[in-house]
């Protein structure tokens, strides 16, 4: 059993945090192979006013001010952890943080990065020899992902990381599965993402622009940072939807949408959370292409895969009657076969037990 102090954006909120599911799945899944963990999240961005869960029974979570004073007192708190994880994205003094808890890491600890966006951490790594955290790689024992296969584990090494693995998304069939569709969600598609610079102009290609195509059907997008009057008018926004409807939001509409951010489609094998939780729901998924998508779902029979606008719009109108819960249900079962967070935790103690012993015996 090791004591894992994990500084992460927030464990109770997925407002403006898409890792939040992630978070939850993966620990809660860890904790069943004996393991304690500590998550440490700052008050910022409004989350603890949108929380979506209470502090669970499975893990602690200790939230701090958002202050370098508050930020130094809970780093302390690694000396006291076996296995101490700075997430990146954080979003309050990240370089500090990342600093301030391996600093205070004890020397048998196994330190860990653990990047929940590769693509974004590796380019500002690439283009500053002196950013922080890549100064800091080859000190660090470990570096996970939630995606990007072999580009990224490559990527990592070339600048100077001793191991990189990636550990990806999953479904929980506890919180994600069918439940009764919901009037507030029908519609012939539906997209969830909040509104991101690198993922606008593929939300316009792959979701306004079939909207704009097919005027008589109906359209739902939820997430922050839309506005209701500068998106075609059979799209309707719903603004944060919180986790607790998102079964629902899932179920309801003929098809949904996945649309990757631009760096996460170029880098390929970097599936959302939505992917499989839409999946575990047994909804008809549609996702944009991106490298990799075979891993996870087989397209055209499990999952409806988009090169363009134009697939979007040809998918919506061609659909025969029954195909679309065919898919879905087809989703499911490959998802709860083989990517759920209990295999996401098999693999993830084995590692960690593994390099717990190793530091301790080079300790």
């Amino acid at each position: 059993m090791s004591r894992i102090a994990f500084y992460g954006s927030s464990l109770l909120s997925s407002y403006w945090n898409g890792a939040a599911t992630y978070y939850r799945g993966i620990i809660q899944a860890l904790t069943a192979h004996g393991h304690r963990v500590t998550f440490y999240e700052p008050d910022v961005y409004d989350r603890q006013a949108n929380r979506d869960i209470d502090p669970p029974e499975w893990c602690e979570v200790v939230v701090y001010d958002g202050t370098p004073e508050a930020l130094k007192r809970v780093a302390a708190e690694a000396a006291k952890a076996d296995v101490v994880v700075k997430a990146s994205g954080v979003g309050f003094e990240d370089d500090m943080l990342l600093r301030e808890v391996m600093s205070h890491a004890a020397p048998h600890t196994l330190r860990i990065f653990w990047d929940v966006d590769a693509p974004a951490t590796l380019a500002a790594m690439q283009a500053d020899p002196d950013d922080a955290l890549r100064t800091m790689l080859p000190d660090l024992d470990l570096v996970l992902t939630y995606g990007g296969g072999q580009p990224v584990i490559d990527a990592y090494r070339a600048l100077g990381a001793r191991e990189c693995v990636p550990v990806y998304n999953a479904l929980d069939p506890s919180t994600h599965h069918p439940v009764p569709p919901d009037p507030r969600f029908a519609c012939d598609l539906a997209f969830l993402g909040n509104r991101l610079p690198d993922r606008e102009a593929r939300v316009d290609e792959f979701f306004f622009g079939p909207a704009r195509a097919l005027s008589g059907h109906t359209f739902l997008l939820g997430g922050s940072g839309w506005e209701q009057d500068k998106v075609p008018g059979n799209v309707r926004c719903l603004g944060h939807v919180r986790t607790a409807d998102h079964n629902a939001f899932n179920v309801t509409p003929r098809m949904v949408l996945n649309i990757a951010r631009d760096s996460m489609a170029a880098t390929g094998f970097s599936p959302a959370t939505r992917v499989f939780e839409a999946a575990g729901a047994g909804a008809c998924l549609m996702t944009d292409y991106w490298e990799g998508i075979e891993l996870f779902l087989k397209p055209g029979e499990e999952v409806l895969v988009a090169r363009d606008g134009q697939d979007v719009t040809e998918a919506l109108r061609d659909m025969p009657p029954g195909r679309d819960a065919a898919i879905g249900e087809r989703a499911r079962a490959r998802i709860l076969a083989e990517h759920t967070y209990q295999h996401r935790a098999r693999q993830l103690d084995a590692l960690l037990r593994a390099r717990v012993r190793s530091s301790e015996a080079t300790a």
